[in-house]
């Protein structure tokens, strides 16, 4: 995994004439990871960056993120950007507004996890349980480490029936555990169908797609861009990410983002 902003002399000669479809990642990315998820906030630099490129003639930006979509778009607050919330299964931007069927018997379950988990760990100081409508994130960054082993315990144990009927799915990301429905649906997905129809808005194949991401579900965008662009990972450098690019932190990818607007002049 090489540093991009230190291959970026050589990179930027195949970007210079190129659309480039840039795919980021929110929490970890745009804004640095907070205890509590209704903290975040999107920087001010960040918020100014996003408009400019927005505004490139070049360049095509969509923030993808586990957050529900509401919540996204409110923590921004940019028009004219695409929105895939939960992971993808709700999107909006110009022209583009989906959600993704799911199964009628998903809210019961879901309904049922929750009680379940709160009759499992009643009271456990630092858990959060987030109701994202299509999704259900359990929160345990703030859990006391000697309480750690019994929550990710007493979450198998809730989710375990709904899991053997193949009714949702269940992905461990940096200290939260999503629920999602057993849909083939995911980031990679997500950036692939983006990628095709922004070359077919434009008529044009000449699109290079930028993933930038830095937990486990942004993997998926990683493994279907193999090849065909610019995949980044946000941290240090891991042997077991299948991105081929890092950078180390969100001011690394602040910095980096400077770098795609200045092709815009060069």
């Amino acid at each position: 995994m090489k540093h991009i902003i230190r291959e970026w002399d050589r990179l930027k000669k195949a970007l210079v004439n190129k659309q480039i479809a840039l795919f980021l990642d929110y929490d970890g990315t745009l804004t640095p990871i907070v205890e509590v998820p209704q903290k975040a906030v999107t920087p001010a630099e960040i918020k100014e960056l996003l408009k400019k490129l927005l505004k490139s003639r070049r360049c095509k930006v969509a923030i993808i993120s586990g957050r529900a979509l509401g919540d996204l778009q409110a923590m921004v607050g940019i028009k004219g950007l695409i929105y895939a919330g939960n992971h993808g299964l709700e999107i909006e931007g110009p022209d583009i507004k989906y959600k993704s069927w799911v199964s009628p018997k998903l809210k019961p379950i879901f309904d049922g996890i929750k009680r379940e988990l709160e009759r499992r760990l009643p009271g456990t100081k630092g858990l959060l349980l987030e109701d994202k409508g299509l999704s259900l994130s359990l929160h345990y960054r703030l859990v006391d480490k000697r309480q750690i082993p019994l929550v990710k315990e007493s979450f198998g144990q809730a989710v375990r029936p709904s899991l053997n009927n193949r009714i949702i799915k269940v992905i461990a990301g940096k200290k939260v555990f999503d629920i999602r429905p057993a849909v083939e649906w995911d980031k990679g997905k997500v950036v692939l169908w983006l990628l095709a129809r922004e070359r077919f808005s434009r008529g044009d194949k000449n699109v290079v797609p930028v993933y930038i991401g830095d937990d486990v579900t942004d993997e998926d965008a990683f493994k279907a861009l193999k090849n065909k662009g610019l995949s980044i990972f946000v941290g240090s450098a891991s042997a077991q990410s299948r991105a081929k690019y890092y950078l180390k932190d969100t001011a690394e990818v602040v910095e980096f983002l400077k770098k795609i607007l200045e092709l815009e002049s060069g």
